[in-house]
């Protein structure tokens, strides 16, 4: 990230190009490990962008590391969630000891890379402790669109709430401007999508 010397930051490209997630997963497995023995990756983006699916897609190529979802401990953006959070991923792994998915509420053993993936997942009290922190772009209307198709049409009247408070939140906290891997995620450069991405910086 910006300021630390981050090993994981390439070059700065002019355009978009696609990359594999093959070769990040092998960036990734080679890179530091800053929480304890695990390297932390954290999948961000404003709801709809396309978190779920890339941090999916990058968990295979890394042989199907776990992902730990923020939504599976946060009702909503703004609720005071990250400690339940920290209590049952961050500070387990942070000591070398077994977490808990907030998923299913299994302990698990301490993995060498783990997932986070959620709105917020590379805020700023986790930035010291990230391997590698990516955010997913997509322009408003795409991600409204494609939030409301996931979610269905009740779901309609509760995006400018959601809109209104994921501005709060990055105003306060703007980070994708120190991911290290700023992604496309709704692409017109032709690619493979299961095994490629479309990098925008």
């Amino acid at each position: 990230m910006a300021g630390r010397g981050r090993a994981l930051r390439p070059p700065l490209n002019t355009g978009p190009r696609t990359e594999a997630y093959a070769a990040l997963a092998a960036r990734v497995a080679t890179g530091p490990a800053r929480l304890g023995r695990t390297r932390l990756v954290a999948v961000d983006g404003r709801g709809g962008a396309g978190k779920t699916t890339f941090a999916g897609r990058l968990a295979a190529a890394l042989g199907d590391a776990p992902v730990a979802h923020t939504d599976d401990v946060a009702d909503r953006v703004g609720q005071p969630w990250w400690p339940t959070l920290a209590d049952l991923v961050l500070r387990p792994l942070g000591a070398c000891t077994p977490w808990t998915d907030p998923r299913s509420g299994v302990r698990r053993p301490v993995p060498p890379v783990l997932i986070l993936e959620g709105v917020s997942a590379s805020r700023r009290t986790v930035t010291d402790r990230l391997t590698l922190a990516v955010w997913l772009h997509v322009p408003a209307a795409a991600r409204v669109a494609r939030g409301i198709d996931r979610d269905g049409p009740g779901s309609t009247v509760d995006w400018p709430r959601y809109e209104a408070e994921e501005d709060r939140l990055f105003s306060a906290d703007p980070v994708w401007a120190r991911a290290d891997l700023v992604v496309d995620g709704a692409p017109g450069l032709p690619h493979d999508p299961e095994t490629e991405y479309v990098r925008l910086r």
